[in-house]
């Protein structure tokens, strides 16, 4: 007796090309930024930094695992017909804008305080998203937790560059 996908609950293979088509989206959405701003900068180079500090590669590594995973989630709830969908994929995109704001506010116009203005709203944003994703798929909701993390730990970075160099 055959087994078929949908039996086994597995998508189908142009359901798996569009749920890469939205992980590829969200990371050149995502790192967009990082063609007009960098790290890579003497005024950066000469801030004081807090101890915790992470690698410069880390950065890299972290929001590319971040990005593919906020890709899933938002396939997720984008494949989803919960009435709830068009809210969470709107929130989605408010603060996906709102991320990708954060990098020029804080290395092109090296403005420190703006920035961190920028990522505590990102932080009420991404909470929002999550209850949203909820809503409508708890496995999309649980793939933005590490998001979240990420971002409430680089809240705390900007905090602490801004009060080491005030």
């Amino acid at each position: 007796m055959e087994t078929s996908r949908r039996t086994l609950g597995l998508p189908e293979p142009r359901s798996i090309l569009t749920a890469v088509g939205f992980v590829v989206l969200v990371n050149a959405v995502g790192s967009a930024p990082a063609l007009i701003s960098s790290s890579d900068t003497a005024w950066f180079q000469a801030l004081d930094k807090p101890w915790f500090y992470p690698p410069g590669i880390a950065f890299s590594i972290v929001w590319t695992l971040l990005f593919t995973l906020m890709g899933v989630a938002i396939w997720l709830v984008w494949r989803s017909d919960s009435d709830g969908r068009r809210l969470a994929l709107g929130l989605f995109v408010v603060q996906m804008a709102v991320n990708v704001s954060w990098t020029p506010a804080f290395f092109s116009l090296e403005r420190l305080l703006v920035a961190f203005g920028i990522i505590a709203l990102l932080w009420v944003l991404v909470v929002a998203t999550i209850a949203a994703f909820r809503r409508v798929d708890r496995r999309a909701a649980a793939l933005l937790v590490p998001y979240l993390l990420w971002v409430s730990f680089a809240a705390v970075l900007n905090f602490e560059i801004w009060r080491l160099n005030a």
